[in-house]
């Protein structure tokens, strides 16, 4: 009898369809499931992705710069008497401060909610930097750009964590990081395209960097509103995503990796247990 030569293995062994398609499928862990083969789930892991990581990596991406965006302000000329590096400093003192709360808020509001309005809520912000004309006042609106944008990185980590398996997710959140930085390499080009705008309407190139910035912003937040995905469990709610079939795919498979595809309610004390973890503290003194 005749054996396809693609379909032999050592010891005269023949494999099926279903596990060749399962070795072709390096780059996504898939597993048995009732309802759809191999070659299917890897479709629709990969719908997630297209959907899921560059949404995130464009939203990461907008975050860097904008919060970043005060070094090219001084190169573009604004008042050098300002000490732009405590303007700097008092960021990441409510960046750090209200990252836990993020991360409590985005699974009670939900993903595609919370992210677009901390993404629109600190583009209008860093319009704002384009209209001050005191020192305290850019001040307060670094100490705001940082509660807002406290949000953005948990709230993207905790979101792709709920949608892949542990084999997968290390990948996702290398493609996310990427194309945040990616990104953000051309903040500079944009701030100096904007830059040329001096004078118009009677404003500094400095002020129009903030401007134009936070209003490219402002539009990435409404096109996430629409686009990015929410939680496993509401992915059937998302404009033109998964059907409910595809949705109870991924929250069989996560279950089956882990168990925690469906939510637990709110506990303060499991919030707050990993603080008791020495390693955290040794990796958050390490990043340092």
């Amino acid at each position: 009898m005749y054996t396809d030569p693609e379909k032999k293995v050592s010891g005269g062994d023949v494999k099926d369809d279903n596990e060749l398609e399962s070795e072709s499928t390096s780059d996504v862990a898939t597993d048995e499931d009732q309802v759809y083969s191999y070659r299917e789930q890897k479709a629709i892991i990969h719908r997630v992705d297209r959907r899921l990581v560059v949404m995130c990596g464009l939203l990461y991406c907008f975050s860097l710069i904008d919060r970043g965006n005060l070094g090219n302000a001084s190169i573009a000329g604004i008042d050098g008497s300002r000490d732009t590096s405590t303007i700097v400093l008092v960021f990441f003192a409510t960046y750090v401060s209200f990252q836990p709360l993020a991360a409590v808020l985005i699974r009670k509001i939900g993903p595609r909610v919370f992210l677009s309005t901390i993404s629109l809520l600190w583009g209008i912000t860093v319009m704002g930097f384009g209209f001050v004309n005191k020192y305290k006042d850019m001040v307060g609106l670094r100490v705001v750009l940082g509660i807002f944008e406290s949000g953005i990185y948990p709230g993207i980590a905790f979101l792709l964590s709920t949608w892949y398996t542990r084999y997968d997710v290390g990948k996702r959140f290398s493609v996310f990081y990427i194309i945040g930085c990616i990104a953000n390499a051309f903040g500079g080009i944009l701030a100096y395209g904007f830059m040329q705008m001096d004078g118009l309407g009677d404003k500094a190139g400095w002020r129009w960097i903030f401007i134009m910035e936070g209003l490219i912003t402002v539009v990435v937040a409404v096109i996430a509103f629409m686009a990015m995905v929410d939680f496993p469990d509401q992915a059937d709610r998302s404009w033109r995503f998964l059907s409910t079939d595809e949705r109870d795919f991924i929250i069989r498979r996560i279950n089956r990796d882990r168990g925690d595809a469906t939510p637990e309610p709110f506990s303060l004390s499991l919030f707050l247990k990993p603080a008791l973890d020495f390693k955290l503290w040794v990796f958050a003194l390490i990043s340092l």
